[in-house]
């Protein structure tokens, strides 16, 4: 398994502790949200990990090298720009050794009970394979009866965003993105027509009739977001149930 963790992010929403920390090292129950992620990946069967840095990138840097986890783990350097997830994951691809396999994509600040093997397994029905769930939020994906993306919602402005003509809503089945999913290379290369900066969703969503975008839902799904402040005490009982 490749896989690729996003870490390069600016975490506002953790101010003021990413004034001086970059949110990938930000702990849980005495262990970095970065640490906890690759060795969930490693668990998964991941022989290579990339991780992109750019905010504070010169103590994540620092950090992996101060790790060994027997198995490869690169940095992505985004620290002179940053490139946003789809321009992030476009650059990620080339450090990569085999770029055949397809690549899983997590973000650094998720946390969760799923199955990655399984995730990657499924990975291989599709061309993007989209862990998502039916956890309550304002910003959905839209499905079709086959599991295929056909858009995206956002409830709370009755926003609709799709490339399909006369999408009829009352068919779609709504589901949120957990920040995990799988691509493969193929459409990695597809990217190289797209800006240097841009969000992976909104390609994935202006390509959706183009592109086999599945959904995958794991059963009894658990995931946390640790994105705000408040979210970190819920994290510290979290990780002590998974």
């Amino acid at each position: 398994m490749k896989a690729l963790i996003f870490a390069a992010g600016l975490g506002t929403r953790l101010k003021p502790i990413t004034d001086r920390l970059p949110k990938a090292l930000v702990t849980v129950d005495g262990r970095t949200l970065l640490d906890r992620t690759i060795e969930r990946l490693i668990d998964a069967q991941a022989s290579e990990i990339v991780v992109n840095v750019h905010h504070l990138g010169d103590q994540i840097v620092e950090f992996l090298a101060a790790k060994n986890y027997h198995v490869s783990v690169k940095i992505s350097d985004e620290r002179a720009k940053i490139l946003d997830t789809g321009g992030g994951l476009k650059k990620a691809f080339t450090c990569f050794s085999n770029t055949d396999d397809p690549i899983l994509v997590h973000n650094v600040d998720i946390l969760h009970n799923a199955d990655l093997t399984a995730l990657y397994r499924a990975s291989l029905r599709g061309q993007v394979t989209l862990m998502v769930s039916d956890r309550p939020t304002s910003r959905y994906l839209l499905f079709d009866e086959n599991d295929r993306m056909c858009g995206w919602t956002n409830i709370k402005t009755g926003e609709v965003r799709t490339p399909y003509d006369h999408l009829d809503l009352t068919k779609m089945r709504r589901l949120a993105f957990s920040g995990i999913h799988c691509v493969k290379p193929e459409v990695v290369r597809m990217m190289d027509t797209m800006p240097e900066v841009f969000p992976i969703m909104d390609f994935y969503i202006s390509r959706c009739h183009e592109i086999d975008i599945r959904a995958y839902v794991p059963q009894d799904l658990r995931l946390l977001d640790v994105g705000k402040i408040d979210s970190l005490s819920a994290a510290e009982a979290f990780v002590k149930t998974l």
